[in-house]
């Protein structure tokens, strides 16, 4: 699986990187399923997912990266760009 922040920005490094890894392997141990191997570059993510077949895969999907989206926002708190640049 591959996903990428919005217009493929590149905003995963440093802090945000190891708190992304570790947030992503706590979801997924959440829904009973297993991060395999990965690969967190500075402008989208690879992931193999090991997910039980009770499951739909992109539920599975929809949960990481919402839920992981959500942990990085209110980590950054106070330091998101609020010019407008959508």
């Amino acid at each position: 699986m591959i996903f990428a922040p919005k217009r493929r920005k590149s905003v995963i490094y440093g802090k945000i990187r190891k708190e992304l890894a570790r947030i992503l392997r706590e979801l997924a141990k959440q829904k009973e399923s297993q991060i395999t191997e990965g690969s967190l570059s500075i402008d989208h993510i690879h992931m193999c997912i090991e997910i039980p077949p009770k499951y739909a895969v992109a539920s599975i999907i929809g949960f990481l990266k919402g839920k992981s989206a959500i942990a990085i926002a209110r980590m950054q708190g106070k330091d998101r760009n609020y010019t407008g640049a959508h």
